[in-house]
């Protein structure tokens, strides 16, 4: 056994369970002893979290590679109350191409038993049924692969690795036009272009908004420019009209943008490099030669391209006279935070409409309407925070609304918002402070667009687009609230020790050369629940002190850690940059734990049992 095997903690893996069943497995339900001599790797995630879907495409390589010796589970544990839907499950597994068995935890029975806190999450357990590794965040996979290797050979040699096909059984494609659009264009012509995002194209409909006049892109993930038949897209998204007359495309899978020209339907790409912005990497330059991080939606505005840039929570743009992009707005932490862009937070931006003076977004994981000044200054119309929404119409203070991806302006300067998680499409009027609901029963709405005096909706989660007639009579709907599914961690008042937990992968060691190689911030909301250890620091362990008089809240943590490649041979090593965000739903309750551990990357020794 080598070293790294003999130093591994042993932790049995528990068993898992899911009220939803499982998906991708041709109605066969499995437990982990049916996997046994497999190495299995858990993806704990939820389809509403840029972050999951970074590490599903992460994970298709890996995957792919060892595909006799290793099974992926994705485990969904919802964040928000639609997605503890089933059937909300099984669109997404489709939607977003997931080649493996997913296990549907609605009530996260087994997110509670692997002690998770932040989506995504990442456990690998041995072929004996042992964890021996957790990391939550992306990029970790270059790690993890090591870690496959290391086992396929350890196990090889104990004689406990079984090879052989794995579990999963793909689904029966359906026949529909359109397959999970993300959004659409009316086009001068009066036709629409639509991202028809799961089949990896652009589909031009007829004024009907049904009949198909020309499709561009092969239909397979690609990153390919030229004409529309040989032109490649992977997952595009956001469209918006330029100037010239040509579409920009938010591509959002290859982290690029990239422009159709309309009359000849040859596609060319304008930003990106198809590689994935990380940390530490140019925010700004020549557009063809910085990297993106899935780009959502787009639209003129102020001259330039904004880009939702859902993929670290901010605002770019791309100037179309120089070829530049650089960043306008948000610090690449998640959560609400207005003033200035360089000062703002926000979480997963999806959807952007502009207006002469105001540049309107859906910032989707706070369930937030919000908007740019023409100074670049950040203002909340309508939300609170990471963890509260609903469908709660009324003043826009306490208004609700769930994951929405979409926002329209409408000619009286209100505001049409495709409240995607809600099937609804909602309006705010910046004139009265109100917030109403336009139209219920829509499936997954995820874009607008105005076509004379109807409103056509994209019903993503149907297939279709829906024309509706404006304006319409505000429908009454029974007002529900709700804070995430998740359940507080019962903590301590007064001391509070936190401890980030990060071990540099096998092959690794911390990366020195230019200070400290780790980072801590922390915040709560609200502020008055952290008395002392607000603010960043170089260390991973904190004391907190805790206020008693504020009973609930949470604490935002983002740790970041940079390793390079442990091998004195090798003049330039790899290096790797490990970050994510933890929002922590907090309850004080006196005689609980004073001590919150945080997996960035290894196993806590508190863990072992």
């Amino acid at each position: 056994m080598n070293d790294s095997a003999s130093r591994r903690v042993r932790v049995r893996a528990p068993e898992l369970v899911g009220k939803g069943g499982w998906l991708n497995t041709g109605d066969q339900q499995y437990t982990l002893s049916d996997l046994r001599g497999r190495i299995v790797i858990l993806d704990f995630w939820t389809f509403c979290c840029i972050n999951c879907l970074h590490v599903l495409d992460e994970l298709r390589e890996l995957e792919e590679r060892h595909r006799d010796t290793v099974v992926v589970v994705g485990v969904h544990s919802p964040k928000f109350v639609h997605e503890a839907e089933h059937q909300a499950v099984v669109d997404a597994v489709e939607r977003y191409g997931v080649e493996h068995p997913v296990l549907d935890d609605p009530e996260l029975a087994t997110w509670k038993q692997y002690a998770v806190r932040a989506w995504p999450t990442l456990v690998v357990i041995d072929p004996e049924g042992y964890v021996v590794a957790q990391h939550a965040g992306e990029g970790h996979v270059h790690a993890i692969e090591r870690l496959v290797d290391e086992l396929e050979a350890e196990h090889e040699a104990k004689g406990t690795l079984r090879r052989g096909d794995g579990p999963y059984v793909a689904p029966e494609p359906e026949p529909t036009v359109l397959r999970f659009p993300g959004k659409a264009l009316l086009l001068p012509s009066g036709t629409f272009l639509v991202s028809d995002t799961t089949r990896h194209q652009l589909v031009e409909l007829a004024e009907d908004g049904e009949s198909v006049l020309r499709r561009i892109g092969t239909g397979a993930r690609g990153f390919t420019d030229g004409p529309a038949e040989q032109a490649s897209f992977n997952e595009p998204q956001g469209l918006a009209l330029l100037d010239d007359g040509s579409v920009v495309v938010a591509d959002t899978v290859n982290h690029a943008l990239r422009r159709l020209d309309l009359a000849s339907g040859a596609v060319t790409t304008l930003a990106g490099t198809g590689r994935q912005w990380m940390q530490g990497a140019p925010v700004s330059g020549p557009a063809r030669e910085v990297d993106l991080s899935s780009p959502w939606d787009v639209a003129l505005f102020g001259g330039r391209v904004w880009i939702a840039m859902a993929g670290v929570h901010q605002l770019w743009t791309y100037d179309p006279a120089a070829r530049t992009v650089q960043v306008a707005a948000g610090t690449t932490n998640e959560g609400l935070v207005d003033g200035p862009g360089a000062e703002a937070w926000f979480a997963q931006p999806s959807g952007l409409a502009a207006t002469a003076d105001r540049l309107w977004l859906a910032d989707s994981e706070t369930s937030a309407l919000r908007w740019v000044d023409t100074d670049g200054a950040v203002h909340t119309a309508v939300g609170t925070g990471l963890f509260d929404f609903g469908h709660r119409d009324g003043e826009a203070g306490q208004a609700l609304l769930q994951h929405p991806l979409g926002v329209t302006a409408l000619p009286d300067g209100s505001v049409a918002v495709a409240d995607t998680y809600n099937h609804a499409l909602r309006r705010y009027d910046p004139a009265t402070g109100e917030v109403t609901t336009l139209a219920t029963d829509l499936r997954e709405p995820s874009d607008a667009v105005l076509a004379g005096d109807d409103i056509v909706v994209v019903e993503s989660a149907r297939h279709r687009l829906t024309r509706l007639r404006l304006p319409e009579e505000a429908v009454r709907v029974e007002a529900v609230a709700h804070r995430t599914r998740r359940a507080a961690t019962e903590v301590a008042p007064g001391r509070l020790r936190l401890d980030v937990i990060f071990q540099a992968p096998a092959g690794q060691k911390l990366d020195t050369r230019y200070g400290p190689s780790t980072r801590l911030l922390v915040s709560a909301t609200p502020p008055e629940l952290l008395l002392k250890g607000e603010g960043a620091d170089s260390d991973l362990s904190r004391e907190l002190e805790l206020d008693p008089a504020v009973t609930e809240g949470v604490l935002h943590v983002s740790a970041m850690a940079a390793s390079c490649d442990d091998d004195p041979a090798n003049e330039y090593p790899a290096c790797h940059v490990h970050q994510q965000d933890w929002g922590v739903p907090v309850r004080l309750v006196a005689g609980a734990a004073d001590r919150l551990p945080l997996v960035l990357a290894g196993l806590d020794a508190g863990d072992a049992r």
